[in-house]
């Protein structure tokens, strides 16, 4: 019995059944080796064409990929210049601290060694908290000149006697009239004198500063009682005495 089509449009085959039915030709032709020099190429070109979606979306993804890993490569990039400049500026704010720090400290030495060089050029009183007693040029016959040549600060036995200034210890011991006492040269090169202690503490060649103490008061020599006789000269010499007071204040002392 022989079958017969059914009439009307018919539909075209689809890819996959054509893909089927050329690859089945090819087995049958290749089986029976019939298959002729113009059948390779046209294979071919259907399969080069069929494959071409393929192919197109491989090229695509590889186009992806690289615009992935371009866009990863300028991420790090940029965050590893970031790292490096926030590395700069970290390491720019320490080296501030520290020139600031170092300024400070430098300003602060400056301003010690100004505030040492004032105190070595200062004057202060030879007792703490006392007053003349006896001044100078009052006549007398207790005195072998006739006259005072210091004056007397009122003080206790055992007073702590200070160096008015920066000056070196050019005497130290006793001093006849003056019993024990001390003389000093002081550094704008007039000399001080300080008599009548009960102590020393203070050796020839030692340098002193202003305030610093170097005996106690008593009434060694020739004394009517406890005081510190106190002397300003302009040389180491007995006879070149000049106003202690007047001295003093002309150095800034409130006698």
């Amino acid at each position: 019995m022989a079958f017969t089509r059914a009439t009307g449009k018919h539909r075209r085959p689809s890819r996959i059944s054509r893909a089927t039915t050329r690859t089945a030709g090819v087995a049958a032709l290749t089986t029976t080796g019939v298959i002729g020099t113009l059948a390779a190429p046209a294979l071919a070109a259907e399969t080069a064409v069929e494959q071409s979606g393929l192919t197109k979306a491989v090229t695509i993804g590889d186009a992806v990929a690289e615009q992935v890993d371009a866009q990863a490569a300028a991420q790090a990039q940029a965050a590893a210049e970031a790292a490096a400049e926030k590395a700069a500026a970290e390491r720019a704010a320490r080296e501030r601290a520290e020139e600031k720090a170092k300024e400070e400290r430098e300003a602060k030495e400056r301003a010690a060694r100004e505030a040492e060089r004032k105190r070595l050029m200062s004057y202060v009183a030879p007792i703490s908290g006392s007053y003349v007693s006896t001044g100078y040029r009052t006549g007398g016959s207790v005195w072998s000149s006739g006259t005072h040549t210091g004056v007397d600060f009122h003080a206790a036995s055992g007073t702590s006697v200070h160096a008015v200034g920066s000056g070196t210890v050019v005497e130290a011991g006793w001093g006849g009239a003056y019993g024990n006492n001390i003389v000093i040269k002081m550094n704008d090169g007039t000399y001080t004198q300080y008599g009548h202690l009960s102590s020393i503490g203070v050796s020839v060649g030692q340098q002193v500063t202003p305030g610093q103490r170097i005996g106690l008061s008593g009434s060694t020599g020739n004394s009517t009682g406890p005081h510190l006789h106190f002397e300003a000269r302009t040389s180491a010499e007995y006879g070149s005495d000049i106003d202690p007071v007047a001295y003093l204040r002309s150095h800034g002392v409130k006698i």
